[in-house]
């Protein structure tokens, strides 16, 4: 969304930017309270951040919003032509690519843990412990980090000049020769790679196990493939934002008003739109987190005799 405001194509343009800045503001301020409040509920109960899937979706929550609030906040600086001195714009760069890739990898991971809990149920207990959710948070963001690591290379041999300069912060400013922008679209093809074939691989046993399963187990078995198919279509329109560069990129080349409004509609479609799947996929669709949530909530005005988790 950066550099918006830079655009010179008089007063109904600017207008309309405004509407879109307001819109976003209003989504964002959405996203982040409902976020919170499952956030809330994820640390009022001991059954949620002692449960590895549990504690993969509250990192997921944590992800999304910091991705919203460092967009956003480049949104203002860039809407107001705010400039920055560039280290601190590379702070702001950093955060927001590390859990630009944070997110997918969470959700990637998560399949991987539902398709031990329904393939592999004896192993489950031992694979998937509080610890080895902690050891896989230090993994998801050791994996993330990588993509970010070339531009830390880049920026420490830029010009020294270039360090103290004082720029409205994108990521363009972050990009000095064509290649840079081709490796970066190089690694986020492989790790949309990686991340497509392990969740169509987990889709597969899991289907299997479906088809053999009986009673209770096929429901359940089903249940979780269709979370899968859920994770599957989240991580679908995470990864698209990966490919945002590229087409915003070619875009500009072409029309600078084209390229405000597809740099706009990526923005709302592939930040935005898979950061309010969470609280549909565990929020609402889990009968425990939904339990609590509503709890919690209405205060505690709502009870259900089947609220018996554990404080």
């Amino acid at each position: 969304m950066a550099n918006n405001s830079s655009v010179v194509g008089g007063e109904t343009l600017m207008r309309k930017i405004n509407y879109q800045v307001i819109l976003v503001q209003v989504l964002i301020a959405m996203f982040l309270w409902i976020n919170f409040l499952l956030i809330t509920t994820f640390f009022m109960k001991d059954f949620f951040y002692t449960t590895m899937r549990y504690i993969l979706f509250a990192t997921t929550l944590v992800s999304d919003c910091l991705v919203l609030i460092i967009t956003n906040v480049l949104l203002i600086f860039s809407y107001f032509r705010l400039t920055m001195q560039m280290w601190y714009c590379l702070i702001f760069y950093l955060l927001s690519s590390l859990y630009t890739f944070v997110t997918p990898v969470t959700l990637t991971s998560m399949t991987l843990e539902r398709y031990v809990a329904i393939c592999m149920p004896l192993q489950h207990a031992e694979l998937c412990s509080t610890r080895s959710a902690l050891h896989c948070i230090l993994i998801i963001h050791g994996l993330s980090a990588i993509p970010c690591i070339l531009d830390i290379f880049v920026f420490a041999s830029a010009m020294i000049n270039f360090h103290k300069q004082y720029r409205i912060c994108s990521r363009e400013v972050f990009t000095f020769d064509s290649w840079q922008g081709h490796f970066r679209s190089a690694v986020s093809q492989f790790y949309f790679l990686i991340m497509c074939i392990t969740i169509v691989f987990a889709y597969v046993k899991i289907m299997k196990v479906a088809k053999a399963a009986s009673g209770e187990n096929k429901k359940s078995t089903w249940k979780g493939l269709r979370t899968v198919i859920l994770h599957a279509f989240q991580l679908l329109l995470c990864l698209n934002q990966l490919w945002c560069p590229l087409i915003e990129a070619a875009v500009l080349q072409i029309d600078l008003i084209l390229f405000v409004n597809v740099r706009y509609f990526n923005y709302i479609a592939f930040y935005l739109a898979p950061r309010c799947m969470s609280p549909l996929i565990y929020g609402l669709r889990d009968d425990k987190f939904f339990l609590a949530l509503k709890y919690y909530a209405f205060c505690g005005l709502y009870k259900n005799n089947s609220f018996h988790l554990t404080n």
